[in-house]
């Protein structure tokens, strides 16, 4: 295992992607490559990338590329949808040390990349907190957020653990390591459950979440009901991740838009079988209502077919 990461990376350019790709690009120029397809190469090379007021020239490789060394790090910042693309695209860069982390929403990322590059190369993660959002070929965000990432139990910090973690700390790369890093992901199924979903059906940016009293009451419902499986699930999350939760949401940039939003707005595939698809799964295995998120599920449906999104 290597003890210093000296190339990463990155599948998907999308708000969150570029802003990671941004912050390590500045601390060395190179250190960083995108693997994307021909046509996106094409496309993102003669387009003003602009992040935060500021243009970036990335480098780009293509899936399949044997010419370029293996990864040290691989971020996976793609959505549902794309995730058995991204899986594919980014075999060719594995080797034996090369860790992986994905920064999808949900709980079930890690084991389906396992499933082709092996589990070992894993560390679970997510992105928590930012409120980036991408217009064409400009991102800009107020709040980076964090990286919350780490072994299953950080309890003593793994050597590719403690790699990632200087990687972050020399990029400027808020981040967080658990001690129990499942209870965490579990925390953020919860969030995004909440305010992802609310906000597609309200059309809604966070400071409806942060002002409206009805409309957090919707965004704190749909979160109950995970919170209720996850006692069945033996994590048990309870109202100490509830108030940190709301922290959290007071403390995004009111116009910022959720990923699930923006999809909606975009006219793309949503990840809403990720949240109420998952928690109406888990509620009938373990027989517990969910009826918020049926309702959310209906709608975000309805919303995706009326626009021809199937």
């Amino acid at each position: 295992m290597k003890n210093h990461i000296n190339n990463v990376y990155i599948v998907g350019l999308g708000a969150m992607g570029g802003m990671y790709a941004a912050k390590l690009q500045d601390i060395t120029p190179g250190l960083v490559k995108i693997i994307a397809s021909p046509e996106r190469i094409k496309n993102y090379q003669n387009a003003d990338i602009r992040i935060n007021g500021s243009s970036y020239k990335f480098n780009y490789v293509e899936p399949g590329d044997r010419s370029q060394p293996p990864a040290d790090l691989i971020i996976v910042a793609v959505k549902a949808p794309q995730l058995a693309a991204a899986i594919n695209d980014l075999s060719t860069f594995v080797d034996e040390d090369t860790i992986v982390i994905s920064l999808l929403n949900g709980i079930s990322s890690e084991e389906q990349i396992g499933e082709t590059i092996g589990m070992k190369h894993l560390l679970f993660a997510y992105g928590v907190g930012m409120d980036a959002v991408r217009e064409g070929s400009t991102i800009t965000y107020s709040n980076p957020g964090r990286i919350v990432f780490g072994e299953k139990d950080n309890s003593t910090l793994s050597q590719r653990v403690q790699a990632v973690k200087e990687l972050f700390e020399k990029a400027g790369i808020p981040h967080h390591i658990p001690a129990d890093m499942y209870k965490a992901l579990w925390f953020k199924f919860m969030m995004n459950t909440g305010i992802n979903q609310a906000s597609a059906v309200l059309k809604a940016t966070y400071s409806q979440f942060q002002q409206n009293k009805e409309a957090r009451k919707l965004m704190l419902m749909a979160a109950e009901e995970v919170i209720a499986l996850s006692h069945q699930m033996g994590i048990f999350l309870g109202q100490d991740d509830m108030d940190e939760f709301t922290r959290i949401v007071d403390g995004l940039g009111p116009e910022g838009k959720t990923s699930m939003l923006q999809d909606i707005e975009a006219g793309r595939k949503s990840e809403v079988d990720l949240f109420a698809g998952k928690v109406i799964e888990l509620g009938h295995k373990y027989q517990v209502p969910t009826p918020v998120n049926e309702t959310l599920y209906t709608i975000i449906r309805a919303l995706e077919t009326s626009r021809g999104v199937m």
